[in-house]
């Protein structure tokens, strides 16, 4: 695990270093448009639509949340 660093203890120049370090990190990154990363969640939704309970729904006999008895008050 890493260190936790309080930021408040840091100087201006341990930040400006920590933060051109993370620069660093985040440049050599690969970029994808947005326009193709949502065709391809789109199509991965599409894909498992059919066993989707949240879409098909659960049926009752094997939906663990069901009511196993009503409320009565008195």
């Amino acid at each position: 695990t890493m260190p936790v660093i309080n930021v408040d203890d840091l100087t201006d120049l341990d930040k400006a270093k920590m933060e051109v370090t993370q620069l660093k990190l985040e440049v050599k990154l690969e970029r994808e448009k947005v326009s193709k990363c949502c065709e391809e969640v789109m199509e991965y939704i599409q894909g498992g639509v059919e066993e989707d309970p949240l879409v098909k729904g659960i049926p009752e006999e094997k939906n663990p949340f069901k009511e196993k008895g009503g409320c009565v008050i008195c």
